[in-house]
């Protein structure tokens, strides 16, 4: 696994296989974001990563500390300051990410973000009008493995697309049926107006 250095130290993430185990317990969902949400759902590699990105529920979030007995879990606080997190401390809306390592010599292993719900409802945390049913929001790969709908991924990284997400639009957009192509236009239209990959879906 290649090393990356980064501000706080190096990263060597963790396989989605690994995530897995390490998450497997855990009484709430989870699903792995990111660009391997992106190789999950095509079922193939498609660039090298820096990180891995888990994505769970705000109201969840003290089983993060559960799953990850014994790591270092560190908040990353706007704007630029990573902390420990404390299992006792309720993390503030302003906090989406949490980096996480085996211990304070370890490389970080997993990045985890904290995404909004109302109910059965996620909402995301860009703009709450931007929602889908939970049920709806992720997908299992073939070893049963979560992820996140690409759709929605497409969405986040759509604010400010660097080279990597375009590499992953263009090898998930041929799987994206209509449905998932109207709603990610949709979101795009209602969260930035126009937008360049808005006329790649039609």
């Amino acid at each position: 696994m290649k090393s990356i250095v980064a501000p706080y130290g190096r990263w060597e993430p963790a396989t989605p296989a690994r995530v897995a185990s390490l998450f497997a317990a855990l009484p709430c969902p989870w699903w792995i974001a990111g660009g391997y949400a992106i190789e999950l759902a095509v079922g193939r590699r498609v660039r090298d990563h820096g990180d891995i990105d888990v994505m769970m529920l705000r109201r969840d979030q003290f089983h993060l500390h559960d799953a990850l007995r014994g790591w270092e879990c560190w908040a990353a606080d706007p704007p630029g300051v990573l902390r420990p997190w404390e299992p006792a401390e309720v993390l503030p809306p302003t906090v989406h990410d949490i980096w996480c390592r085996p211990g304070p010599d370890e490389p970080w292993r997993v990045q985890v973000m904290l995404d909004e719900a109302d109910g059965e409802e996620w909402v995301s945390r860009r703009d709450p009008a931007v929602r889908r049913p939970l049920a709806g929001i992720g997908a299992a790969g073939p070893d049963g493995i979560p992820y996140l709908a690409p759709e929605i991924q497409l969405f986040y990284k759509a604010k400010r697309p660097r080279r990597k997400d375009e590499t992953d639009l263009l090898a998930v957009l041929p799987l994206l049926d209509e449905a998932r192509r109207r709603w990610l236009s949709e979101a795009l239209a209602h969260c930035f107006g126009s937008h360049p990959w808005r006329e790649r879906l039609t």
